[in-house]
């Protein structure tokens, strides 16, 4: 089994790499730190796009931590030969935690992407600060580095 799921990766990333745009289409990648686990994201133009996160939860007796957000990117912002975007928008999270109690929160991300010109990925570092508004009001931050392929 883990080796059909690794030959099926492997043949959409080889299948991917003649479109190497990562302002359209659908990426699918992991992220690591807060949550922890698989990230998507689905451009609507080139500048705007939806940000997915599910994975797992450390904080506070986490469990399932699945977020959404509605991003705009900024092109160019770094004087640089690489492509480099800053990005922002506002979204939710949704947390399960110990004795099967959900939080909903409001979250923010801003964070910086590096779109390589040769390749059909992504690189990723963010942060959002989440305000909790469902059982109680609480703060707390969301912090993640991350890399997606993408199949347009």
């Amino acid at each position: 089994m883990k080796k059909q799921f690794i030959l099926t990766f492997v043949l959409f990333v080889l299948l991917s790499i003649s479109s190497y745009s990562q302002t359209r289409g659908f990426g699918l990648g992991i992220i690591v730190g807060e949550p922890t686990g698989l990230s998507a994201k689905y451009w609507l133009s080139s500048q705007n796009a939806l940000d997915f996160g599910l994975g797992y939860s450390f904080v506070k007796k986490g469990r399932l931590h699945f977020h959404m957000d509605y991003l705009f990117h900024h092109q160019n912002v770094f004087q640089a030969e690489e492509n480099f975007a800053l990005y922002y928008g506002p979204g939710f999270r949704l947390k399960t935690v110990e004795g099967d109690d959900a939080r909903l929160a409001f979250r923010f991300g801003v964070g910086i992407v590096w779109l390589p010109r040769n390749a059909p990925i992504d690189v990723f570092v963010e942060i959002a600060p989440i305000l909790d508004i469902i059982p109680a009001t609480t703060f707390g931050v969301n912090a993640g580095l991350g890399l997606r392929f993408f199949f347009n």
